[in-house]
């Protein structure tokens, strides 16, 4: 992939950042904080490191997507979670600024941008994961706006947002997708209570339930037209899919760097475990796999920049870079021994975060499931 200067001195700066100011507090703000860095978080905005790809109106760079992807893979090299607020921030401003009112795009979308404003995504419900569009949370429609009943499960950053972009009935239940409408909800909103999980990984991030009880959106703060909410999201997932490939491959790599660097000064029976092929044949092979998933990502991210379709590329980005990324983890665990095995290392820790996406954003199973009915279509066209 071939980069401008402008580009090239993007990628250097995030790649600055990650091993300076993020990497070394990586596992501190795993098992002390359990909570996201505001301070950090800011510092990422003001650098641009937040949705890049954003019109300079509205804050960002106005830089291609697949720069969003290089700054994703780059944070995550030195913290899996500061990399995820980058693509939890492209996909909300992408949504929000596509689909709200102008005033509330121009409100929501800089502080997105500069890291003031922590946005999630509430799809999930109890009794629905992978059937996405089997929504039962009601907006009923009232003088103004709408009221939110319901709840929401599995939410990222659910007890640290400060909007939530939630997904609603306003339609029937047999309308099924058409029936779904999107809304933009202020975290302080009267009616709204929220719970935390205790989580394997991502604690700083942190996942949990939102209740809605009464809750008044009004009129500007539907995103779109009734009955557009669900095609909105599934749009949006066709980005953030390949950038959350990228975000697992950009663990990976740091684990398997540490990783080659340890089997060369580490001996035994007189002889660097480099020199090994029993040792080193593995981290070949995962060093192989990554660099193909990264290929598909970027491909997909230019597809994208080309106004060309790629929901297909995106689900394979969203399935084989988390499945690689623990693959490769879970080698280089192994290959540190019983060090590896220890909460010492960051293997562990990584390996805990990245498993995280094997489930969230659509399974592996969804995600082949979208691939095969693009190219059987494809075959019946």
């Amino acid at each position: 992939m071939i980069l401008d200067d402008e580009e090239k001195a993007i990628q250097s700066l995030a790649q600055r950042f990650a091993s300076e100011k993020l990497a070394p507090g990586y596992m501190h703000r795993d098992t002390h904080d359990a909570v996201v860095d505001r301070g950090l978080m800011r510092e990422l905005g003001a650098l641009g490191l937040i949705a890049p790809e954003v019109s300079k109106e509205l804050g960002g760079l106005g830089l291609r997507c697949t720069v969003a992807g290089i700054i994703t893979e780059a944070l995550a090299y030195g913290d899996f979670n500061m990399g995820s607020l980058a693509v939890t921030g492209s996909l909300m401003a992408q949504i929000i600024a596509a689909n709200a009112d102008e005033d509330v795009a121009a409100d929501w979308v800089p502080r997105i941008v500069a890291g003031e404003a922590l946005v999630s995504l509430a799809l999930t419900e109890p009794r629905g994961g992978s059937d996405a569009a089997n929504i039962g949370l009601s907006a009923r429609r009232g003088a103004g706006g709408y009221f939110l009943n319901g709840e929401k499960t599995s939410i990222t950053s659910a007890g640290q947002a400060d909007g939530i972009i939630v997904f609603a009935r306003t339609g029937l239940a047999e309308d099924g997708a058409r029936g779904v409408s999107a809304f933009l909800v202020p975290g302080g909103s009267k009616g709204l209570s929220r719970t935390r999980f205790r989580d394997l990984g991502n604690r700083a991030i942190g996942r949990g339930s939102l209740f809605f009880d009464g809750v008044f959106v009004p009129d500007s703060h539907r995103l779109g037209d009734e009955g557009t909410g669900f095609a909105q999201v599934m749009q949006g997932f066709d980005y953030s899919r390949a950038l959350l490939g990228l975000l697992c491959l950009g663990s990976a790599q740091a684990s398997l760097d540490e990783s080659w660097r340890y089997i060369n000064e580490r001996q035994a029976f007189r002889k660097p475990l480099a020199e090994f092929q029993g040792v080193s044949f593995p981290l070949a092979e995962a060093e192989t796999l990554i660099a193909a998933a990264r290929v598909l990502c970027h491909h997909t991210l230019g597809l994208r920049d080309a106004g060309l379709p790629h929901t297909a590329e995106a689900a394979m980005c969203k399935w084989l870079g988390p499945k690689t990324a623990v693959d490769a983890i879970h080698q280089c665990l192994l290959t540190f021994g019983h060090y590896g095995y220890s909460m010492d290392l960051s293997h562990q820790q990584r390996l805990r975060d990245v498993m995280s996406m094997e489930i969230g954003d659509g399974t592996a199973q969804i995600m082949k499931l979208i691939i095969a009915r693009d190219r059987a279509a494809h075959a019946r066209a």
